[in-house]
């Protein structure tokens, strides 16, 4: 019995010692390297830095294409614009040179593009007579436009005479809304490049 007790003992004074011991204590914890933690922040701020760069490319080449967009459609409206004649005059009249001089220096920067002249007079006189101003007026647009060295093959003439009004009158106004050279992109419109 004392072999016995002896042993209870001896494993409760195990137990005790072990439940005293515990698990072995944390590791202290790594030492802190300044230089780590100073080449880390310059990692971030270069992140950063290369972050902001590129959304201010982006926002360049975004603000460049709205530009040369806004710049396409000047140059096509300008291309677009008609010129004007006197009444029972097909030449050019000289408050038109301007527009024509415009017109041909986008057409010398876009080689593809071809124009159709149509030439237009207003309700008085014949119709065959009208047509036939028409067509002396658009003849006269392709003539000067030529005049600045385009060639002449990008350029089609068509008279509409009276028939296609673009203001409805019988008074000054109307007849000289009337007496017009019109022009219709025919090729090249998706590479119109507005020069200068």
């Amino acid at each position: 019995m004392i072999v016995r007790r002896f042993s209870v003992a001896v494993l409760a004074a195990t137990l005790a010692v072990g439940a005293c011991k515990g698990d072995p204590p944390p590791p202290p914890p790594p030492s802190i390297n300044q230089d780590s933690i100073d080449a880390a922040d310059a990692a971030l701020a270069q992140a950063d830095a290369d972050a902001r760069a590129e959304a201010a490319r982006i926002a360049a080449e975004r603000a460049a294409e709205a530009e040369r967009t806004r710049a396409v459609a000047a140059a096509r409206a300008v291309l677009e614009e008609a010129v004007f004649f006197d009444y029972d005059i097909s030449d050019v009249r000289a408050d038109q040179e301007g527009l024509l001089g415009r017109k041909a220096a986008i057409l010398r920067a876009s080689p593809q593009v071809q124009l159709r002249i149509e030439g237009h007079a207003d309700d008085r006189g014949s119709t065959e007579y009208n047509m036939a101003l028409g067509n002396r007026r658009a003849s006269a647009v392709r003539d000067a436009l030529t005049g600045f060295g385009l060639a002449e093959s990008r350029f089609a003439i068509v008279s509409f005479g009276e028939e296609r009004p673009s203001r409805r009158g019988s008074d000054e106004r109307s007849w000289a809304a009337n007496r017009r050279g019109e022009f219709v992109l025919t090729a090249g419109a998706s590479a119109i490049n507005p020069g200068n």
